[in-house]
């Protein structure tokens, strides 16, 4: 039933119940589930260290590794190397010098990264051949996926000037942190990267808090 107000508009008295197709916690499901699955966290959580390849003086992850461990956790991902001009070339060349582009796609989020073509004392290629294109895509291609969460604690720093090397005080912490992990092989692969300064004072509290939550 209906009847008309002061102001000539109906209201109605009884209002239509309209049963909804969603349980009555549907919204708290929900909300709990985002809050667990936060997806970065749990690529961030994934210890790379045994997978790190060592060029000169330089680190770097193993880009086929990158790429299982993402596929086994979203088999979903997909990522895209970018190409240029009529010919489709994957790569673009600047006054700066040769860059590649690449693209990687986790939960319908994208991250993309651009790497600059390098040797392997990380200076720029003037004429690079297909080779050192090819190496530099898979590079671009581990760093779009660090940016995902997996491995990225390995970038933290190389930006920035070298940090100075830990103090036995820091060193001594960190391994005894590690002491009552069953993983195989971690301790001797941190105390690695201690000794050559992958691990350093710039990086040590983000050290410990990735080996803390791994």
């Amino acid at each position: 039933m209906a009847e008309i107000n002061t102001f000539g508009t109906l209201r109605m008295k009884e209002q239509m119940k309209v049963k909804t197709p969603y349980p009555k916690n549907y919204k708290e499901k929900t909300m709990a589930t985002k809050k667990t699955t936060n997806y970065f966290t749990e690529l961030d959580q994934v210890d790379v260290t045994k997978h790190i390849e060592k060029k000169g003086k330089f680190s770097y992850l193993s880009w086929a590794y990158a790429v299982r461990e993402l596929k086994k956790r979203h088999p979903n991902a997909t990522w895209t190397v970018h190409e240029y001009g009529e010919e489709g070339v994957p790569f673009i060349s600047t006054v700066c010098g040769f860059f590649v582009k690449v693209t990687v796609i986790v939960n319908d989020v994208a991250m993309t990264q651009v790497h600059p073509i390098l040797d392997h004392q990380n200076k720029p290629i003037q004429a690079p051949n297909s080779f050192q294109i090819n190496t530099s895509i898979q590079r671009c291609l581990a760093k779009a996926i660090a940016l995902h969460g997996l491995g990225i604690h390995l970038y933290a720093g190389e930006d920035l000037p070298p940090s100075p090397p830990l103090d036995d005080g820091q060193a001594k912490e960190l391994i005894s942190l590690l002491e009552g992990n069953d993983k195989e092989g971690l301790v001797d692969s941190v105390k690695h990267q201690i000794s050559i300064g992958q691990i350093n004072k710039g990086n040590f509290h983000k050290a410990m808090e990735h080996y803390t939550n791994t």
